[in-house]
């Protein structure tokens, strides 16, 4: 499989990263598929940037998957995006003999990558899918990025004109059969109980003010 190389980042070129491509992009939207590869791109261009040691493969597998559980063929009726996807990455892997200890490695990088906070602190790849994330969706870090970098990542995986109302609406649409699966930023509700002035950050609003263009 020949890969677009940027600044030393490529797609792996093995098997594995060659069916874990061909699995997504058959099971996801162009635009999820697209978004999924940018992120791959952007994590792996941090841990080369910040010097952070991570397994290629590990790293595709997280970025590639971490959103296949908004899609209707792997959504359940209980469990939260991120679970379906990180079960998703889990039964991949596992049909393909990867060892467990990687398996658990992944599947932890999608469960996690909605939740900030957390990631930074724990294993490189889990670390890396979600700051690729906050790079793609919310623009986090986007001047650690040269505008080259940038560009060279858009041009092999471009986004939609209107890529930021576009992902909200993938989002609205994976979820929105099971709204209660959103419950779980305890702290947030505390706070809005307790303090008249407090005010949610909405995750909405920071795409749409985030340093991207569309």
């Amino acid at each position: 499989m020949t890969t677009l190389a940027i600044d030393g980042v490529s797609v792996p070129d093995s098997r594995l990263a060659c069916e874990i491509t061909a699995f997504v992009r058959d099971t996801e939207t162009p635009l999820l598929f697209h978004h999924s590869s940018r992120v791959f791109y952007f994590a792996a261009l941090t841990g080369r940037r910040e010097a952070i040691g991570f397994d290629p493969e590990l790293l595709y597998a997280g970025a590639m998957f971490h959103d296949v559980g908004l899609m209707p063929s792997h959504s359940s009726r209980t469990e939260r995006f991120e679970v379906d996807g990180a079960n998703a990455a889990r039964d991949f892997l596992r049909s393909h003999g990867i060892a467990q200890q990687d398996i658990d490695t992944v599947w932890t990088a999608i469960a996690l990558h909605t939740t900030p906070g957390i990631p930074q602190h724990m294993h490189p790849v889990v670390a890396l899918v979600t700051a690729g994330v906050e790079m793609d969706v919310l623009g986090l870090a986007y001047d650690d990025f040269g505008e080259a970098q940038r560009e060279a990542v858009v041009r092999a995986h471009p986004r939609t004109p209107h890529f930021k109302e576009d992902i909200i609406q993938a989002f609205h649409d994976g979820i929105r059969h099971k709204p209660e699966t959103t419950f779980g930023n305890v702290k947030a509700d505390v706070l809005a109980d307790k303090e008249p002035h407090f005010h949610r950050t909405n995750f909405c609003s920071v795409i749409r003010m985030s340093a991207w263009r569309g």
